[in-house]
């Protein structure tokens, strides 16, 4: 059987540890046709009113509708979550977090796009979906896919942002083989999620614009300090401090 891209994303009642999935979007790649699945679901978790605000989704709009494991489209990811296909997400663990809460656990190979985009664009001012689809200018070329996939855009919503993130992902896989001419480039990117990405520089703080390298050297103590006292720092920040203090 043909391997199949799943590019995914969710819109949710927030982002704490109680919210819950209340859109699954997805277009299902690899196949003779193009599957695209775009479900509003059910939730006993209220919608706060910031997630509301991003995705315009409301309680009224979820009167009557299955719970997400209920959906025709949580069904049918089930189906695929094979070894041998791919999912294809743009800051991934948010969505396969949220979905885990599901019942879903991903056997898929995953992409994440954001991760792959911070490696081989690491000089961008930022690597949001949005800013891509204007950066890019994919907004140009989105109208075009979405009247032959059957989609409507709307910013913010799952299935819109799939139509921006199969675009983006284009551009990506453009840039993964100028970077790595001589790699299989889907590879590549589940490679490049998979390492951590090395930051260089502070972009925020005391020590905005200056090197990691140079604050180990004058202020370690702060670096260590930021290790054990900073709940949110990311894993990404955590292994850049450790390999700036070990150099």
């Amino acid at each position: 059987m043909a391997k199949q891209y799943i590019i995914l994303d969710t819109e949710t009642t927030g982002t704490g540890e109680n919210d819950r999935v209340i859109q699954l979007g997805y277009i299902v790649l690899g196949a003779k046709e193009v599957e695209v699945h775009n479900e509003l679901c059910a939730s006993n978790i209220p919608i706060s009113f910031g997630a509301m605000e991003v995705h315009g989704i409301t309680p009224e709009m979820l009167a009557g509708k299955p719970t997400c494991q209920e959906t025709t489209a949580y069904k049918r990811l089930l189906q695929l979550n094979t070894h041998d296909n791919y999912i294809i997400i743009h800051n991934a663990p948010f969505d396969l977090g949220m979905l885990e809460k599901e019942g879903f656990k991903t056997q898929m190979k995953v992409i994440d796009t954001l991760r792959v985009a911070k490696h081989v664009l690491p000089d961008e001012d930022a690597h949001r979906l949005q800013y891509f689809r204007y950066k890019m200018e994919l907004y140009k070329e989105e109208q075009k896919e979405a009247d032959a996939l059957g989609i409507v855009v709307k910013a913010h919503d799952a299935i819109g942002d799939v139509l921006i993130l199969k675009l983006l992902l284009t551009k990506l896989r453009e840039a993964v083989q100028a970077a790595f001419p001589h790699a299989n480039p889907v590879e590549k990117m589940v490679d490049l999620t998979n390492t951590p990405i090395l930051i260089k520089t502070f972009r925020f703080g005391k020590y905005k614009d200056k090197s990691l390298e140079e604050v180990a050297r004058a202020d370690a103590g702060y670096l260590r300090w930021m290790l054990t006292s900073m709940e949110n720092l990311d894993e990404d920040m955590r292994y850049s401090i450790n390999t700036a203090l070990a150099n």
